[in-house]
């Protein structure tokens, strides 16, 4: 005589439930915390570039004061230049963070101004270079017309890349305020400080 032991319906239609809610339930958990992480880099990013873009804007701006003093062009406004093209430098060894921030347009506006940014001060280090040279050789021939009319044109060249690069970089408090919002973070502090590279002149109170 033959048993049958198959298990009853309501057995069956619990598994099967069970079973289903598990899956279910992976897969919420999977979705979220693959949610969580999305969300932890685009605020990792938006630190970053954040960062990035004031501390360009506090050089730039800081380098801009300095040409009211001396040589426009002197030494310490390179130097304070120098120090912007290493922003931009680090820009472009992280730009690949820039596809965790998830607004299309935010990422192209970011890139669009970086670029103009390190064009602008390529031209101002192109120019005094050749400016350099041009004057080397303006002190051996004196009288050189042509060497003088193209060290002017050079002359006013950098002036036009050092202002758009002041103009790029005026166009960045947009930008921040939108990488505020995704960073959880304030960098309007930061964005205001530009420092006085020369105190003793300040004027008084």
């Amino acid at each position: 005589m033959l048993l049958h032991l198959d298990p009853p319906v309501d057995t069956i239609l619990a598994v099967t439930v069970g079973a289903v809610l598990a899956t279910l339930g992976g897969f919420v958990a999977t979705e979220m915390e693959a949610r969580l992480r999305r969300k932890e880099r685009e605020r990792g990013a938006a630190l970053l570039f954040g960062e990035l873009l004031t501390a360009l804007a506090t050089i730039i701006r800081i380098a801009d004061q300095s040409r009211g003093h001396g040589d426009p062009f002197g030494p310490f406004t390179l130097r304070m230049l120098r120090a912007a093209q290493r922003e931009t430098d680090a820009y472009e060894r992280n730009r690949g963070a820039l596809y965790d921030l998830r607004d299309g347009r935010l990422r192209l506006e970011i890139h669009v101004l970086m670029v103009r940014t390190g064009l602008a001060l390529e031209g101002v280090f192109e120019t005094t270079a050749d400016l350099a040279e041009i004057g080397s050789a303006l002190r051996k021939d004196a009288g050189d017309s042509g060497s003088e009319a193209r060290s002017e044109r050079l002359a006013h060249d950098r002036i036009a890349a050092f202002e758009a690069a002041v103009e790029s970089v005026g166009e960045f408090r947009s930008l921040l305020g939108k990488l505020e919002k995704l960073g959880g973070v304030s960098f309007e502090d930061a964005y205001e400080f530009s420092g006085n590279p020369y105190p003793e002149m300040a004027s008084p109170a």
